[in-house]
C-alpha cells in the first residue's frame, strides 16, 4: 500500500513531463513556421464549430477554419486550424506561414510571439508546480511512513 504513495506521484510527474515536452515542440514548431516559414495566400473554404462535453460536464465549442494554399513548389494543400477568429468567413482569402517540409502543419495565425511564449510558460509553470507538489507530497508520504514505522511495532 505504501508503494501507491510512490508510484501514483511518479506516474503524475511522467504524464506532466510529456506534457512539458509537448509544449516545447509546439513552441518551437510554431515559432519556426512564423520565423524561418514561407507565406502564401490561403482560401477559407470552409468553418464549423465543434462540441464537446455535455450532460454532466460543460460544453466547451472550438471554431475551425478549413484553410487550402498552393506552396511555391506549386502543390495544393488543405488543412483544418482549430480556435481561429470568428471574423474569418468562408471564401475569406488569409495569409498562411508553413515550413516547406511540412506545408500541412501551415498557420493562419499572424505571428505574435510574445504571446506564444507567455502561453508556453504559462503553461510550463503550471506543470512544473504540479510536478513539484507530487514530489513533495512524495516527500511529505516517506517523512510520514519514516515515523510510523518508528512508532509502530
Amino acid at each position: 500500500m505504501e508503494a501507491l504513495f510512490y508510484v501514483i506521484p511518479v506516474i503524475l510527474i511522467a504524464v506532466a513531463g510529456y506534457g512539458a515536452l509537448r509544449m516545447i515542440g509546439r513552441f518551437r514548431r510554431i515559432d519556426a513556421t512564423w520565423n524561418r516559414g514561407l507565406t502564401a495566400e490561403a482560401r477559407c473554404l470552409r468553418s464549423y464549430v465543434s462540441t464537446s462535453g455535455g450532460g454532466d460536464t460543460m460544453v466547451h465549442t472550438t471554431l475551425h477554419h478549413v484553410y487550402e494554399f498552393t506552396t511555391r513548389e506549386g502543390r495544393a494543400v488543405r488543412f483544418d486550424e482549430p480556435n481561429g477568429p470568428s471574423t474569418v468567413v468562408e471564401g475569406d482569402v488569409v495569409t498562411v506561414h508553413y515550413l516547406p517540409d511540412r506545408p500541412e502543419q501551415a498557420t493562419a495565425r499572424p505571428p505574435a510571439p510574445g504571446r506564444l511564449a507567455a502561453e508556453t510558460g504559462c503553461v510550463l509553470g503550471c506543470l512544473g508546480v504540479f510536478a513539484a507538489c507530487c514530489a513533495g507530497f512524495m516527500i511529505v508520504a516517506h517523512l510520514i511512513f519514516s515515523q510510523l514505522r518508528e512508532v509502530l511495532p
